[in-house]
């Protein structure tokens, strides 16, 4: 059987879901990986240097608490 796809890329298994859910790590790190390039497009920021030339730079602090927020909403779904 085909696995679904969305916008070219394919998506995870409803048992993934389950077993983060469930408690397992490996599924939970699976879903992290999963979701961590959108994850690292919403963190990055343009800073600007002394001379005004901007840098994009990740928001190490943002990038984990968005992750934290990704795990607690898996963690409480019923």
């Amino acid at each position: 059987m085909k696995r679904p796809h969305h916008k070219g890329r394919e998506l995870l298994p409803l048992s993934v879901i389950h077993a983060a859910q469930a408690g397992d790590a490996e599924a939970m790190e699976q879903i992290l990986r999963y979701y961590g390039g959108y994850i690292n497009k919403l963190c990055t920021r343009t800073v600007y240097d002394e001379s005004g030339c901007p840098h994009a730079c990740l928001d190490e602090y943002m990038k984990s608490r968005l992750e934290n927020k990704l795990i607690c909403a898996i963690l409480s779904v019923n």
